[in-house]
């Protein structure tokens, strides 16, 4: 495994850090942090009683340099005791460097760490979270497992959005999968990042988006296994500015954008490129005929509108009339 460029290492700030901090612990959760304070506490505090015999260690990455909100929150978890682990800046902003800044942190501080866990700052873990991933990775020895991700909206009028695609988990049921899409609940073991070198998450997906999608079709290439635990359960605050119909349609067109890309990084000559355009194109008429059958048996449009989105999304890319600045968070 290629380690990360000593310089690019140089430029993180240790700000905290837990009074013990034991190498030879094997699991790690990786928090990546941006401006949400107040919701890293609830994540902290859903760790801090996680239901599990086994040893683990908390590495958090703010990864903003200038105001550095999470800092406090990190610090005051880590220097009371409730879990061990350590909090970095990671001053180039991006939602690849943030990742890419975790994971590279976890394998060199805890060079015994087996599987390195992720989960968002603004997302809630079960009690159970921790115990159901690891002890799925042992049992089925999967290289990646998944789970869901159910969202909690700050509009309770807006619940009928929990089936929108944008918001529901990939998959019902536990099992082997073929693919996991995000990387907001999941367990990757040392040995991946082995196999795929560093940065891990690639960096021209850093403001676009996308970058865990494209590790793990990286992954699928290479013919790593997934599996899904439903039980392993995250809840994700949904605040009412993601529920809005811009919001959604912007969500779409990115998705349409990065599934682009993630594809068009395996199509290496002009003619598969051209393919890929052509199919992409074609895929925008048919998604209409499918949001029309969609919105006969759903009563949420948007739950309709979005194959289209997608689709212009996807079909823009490929013209290059994309604007990634415009895709929401």
């Amino acid at each position: 495994m290629n380690g990360p460029d000593p310089s690019v290492r140089a430029l993180r700030a240790l700000v905290a850090i837990s009074p013990a901090l034991d190498p030879t612990i094997e699991t790690v959760v990786c928090i990546p942090c941006f401006r949400r304070p107040q919701h890293l506490r609830r994540t902290l505090e859903s760790l801090a009683v996680q239901r599990t015999s086994r040893r683990f260690a908390v590495v958090m990455v703010e990864n903003d340099a200038s105001k550095s909100e999470s800092v406090p929150v990190a610090a005051e978890f880590l220097t009371s005791g409730k879990f061990a682990g350590l909090c970095v800046i990671e001053p180039r902003q991006g939602n690849c460097h943030a990742i890419n800044a975790a994971f590279e942190t976890a394998l060199q501080m805890f060079p015994a760490a087996t599987s390195l866990l992720m989960i968002d700052d603004d997302e809630i873990a079960s009690p159970d979270w921790l115990e159901q991933m690891v002890r799925t990775a042992n049992a089925t020895g999967a290289d990646i497992v998944g789970g869901p991700v159910f969202p909690e909206f700050d509009d309770e009028r807006k619940r009928g959005l929990r089936r929108h695609p944008a918001f529901a988990p990939a998959y019902d049921t536990s099992g082997p999968v073929p693919l996991i899409y995000g990387c907001g609940n999941c367990l990757i073991r040392r040995s991946v990042f082995t196999r795929l070198g560093m940065p891990a998450f690639d960096l021209r997906f850093n403001f676009l988006g996308g970058g865990d999608t494209d590790f793990f079709y990286r992954c699928m290439r290479l013919g790593l296994r997934f599996h899904w635990v439903a039980e392993a359960v995250i809840s994700e605050t949904v605040p009412k500015s993601r529920t809005s119909l811009k919001w959604l349609a912007m969500r779409g067109l990115r998705i349409g954008a990065i599934n682009y890309h993630v594809q068009r990084k395996a199509t290496p000559t002009l003619w598969l490129r051209a393919k890929l355009t052509a199919k992409l194109l074609a895929a925008l008429p048919f998604s209409i005929v499918y949001a029309v059958g969609v919105m006969l048996t759903e009563r949420e449009r948007t739950i309709a509108m979005h194959p289209v989105t997608v689709a212009i999304g996807s079909a823009l890319a490929a013209l290059g009339l994309e604007r990634t600045s415009a895709a929401p968070p």
